[in-house]
């Protein structure tokens, strides 16, 4: 029972995730990405940090647990939202969604190369089948949606947005290491107040760009959300339910972040949906399946 609810806690972390790449791509049509990014993290810090003092009070880190949080921070944070929110300049949503069904097999890749994990023929099979899901989504998307595909069609967008799903498994297996006395609120505390301050100088500068668009009532409930929900909740579900089992089992459960932006985009940004995603949809959920069943 108890490992269902971690896998509920990861999913429902990854479907959120998915969420963020159709809320980032509203914030970066009409707001500036660092302050945008610089402003959710200070919501979360603003929601997280009164929750750890009365909870937990000041934590006290080792020197060995600081340096990990930082890194995670940087890497998985700071460097994470720069290459997403950037990346989705150049691509729609869907394709972006796409790109980071990568998830699952850079997560196994690095989880063997710095934990040493061993790697079952049930998570293989699984990550192959979340794999052909994305090449579906993508091969046949690219045949039936010339229009969007050429629309979106930018190697550096891509690219920007690869480069995020490796930072967010770095930021993943970053925090295997850490102390087990180190709690999910601990982390995403530090994560969430590092971040902010690392992204103020950027978001400072940003402030010139401004003007009268930026403050409508969509923007300011896309940046509130990505705060709350992306970056407070998300992050609690995702340690909580990491702390319980091997990040390259919990790596394929970002094969449902294509999913869920799938999903959305289609229903609040009106991307059209093809057989295709559904067929890669459809393999995406049976990869997962196939690693829980045997977990």
């Amino acid at each position: 029972m108890n490992r269902n609810i971690t896998y509920l806690q990861l999913a429902l972390s990854m479907a959120i995730v998915g969420s963020a790449v159709v809320v980032g791509k509203i914030i970066t049509t009409t707001l500036p990405i660092y302050l945008s990014a610089c402003v959710s993290l200070f919501i979360a810090s603003a929601v997280l940090v009164p929750v750890l003092l009365v909870k937990e009070g000041i934590p006290k880190l080792s020197k060995r647990d600081f340096i990990l949080l930082f890194l995670q921070t940087l890497i998985g944070t700071f460097l994470y939202r720069i290459f997403l929110l950037n990346g989705l300049k150049f691509t729609n949503a869907l394709e972006s969604g796409i790109i980071t069904s990568t998830g699952p097999a850079v997560m196994a890749v690095l989880s063997i190369i710095f934990l040493k994990e061993k790697f079952a023929i049930n998570k293989l099979l699984g990550i192959l089948l979340t794999v052909c899901g994305i090449l579906a989504m993508h091969i046949f998307v690219g045949a039936d949606n010339k229009e969007v595909v050429e629309q979106s069609n930018s190697i550096l967008g891509g690219v920007l947005v690869f480069l995020s799903v490796v930072a967010a498994s770095l930021f993943s297996v970053l925090a295997k290491p850490i102390s087990p006395k180190i709690t999910p609120i601990v982390i995403s505390s530090f994560v969430s107040v590092t971040g902010f301050i690392l992204f103020l100088p950027m978001a400072l500068l940003d402030l010139q760009n401004l003007n009268e668009n930026s403050f409508d009532l969509k923007n300011i409930l896309s940046v509130i959300y990505y705060g709350v929900v992306v970056t407070v909740i998300a992050f609690l579900l995702w340690f909580e339910g990491l702390k319980k089992i091997e990040i390259s089992t919990a790596g394929i459960f970002m094969g449902i972040i294509p999913v869920s932006s799938t999903i959305l985009s289609i229903v609040f940004l009106g991307e059209e949906l093809s057989i295709a995603h559904l067929i890669g949809g459809l393999l995406v959920i049976l990869g997962i399946l196939i690693i829980v069943k045997k977990n």
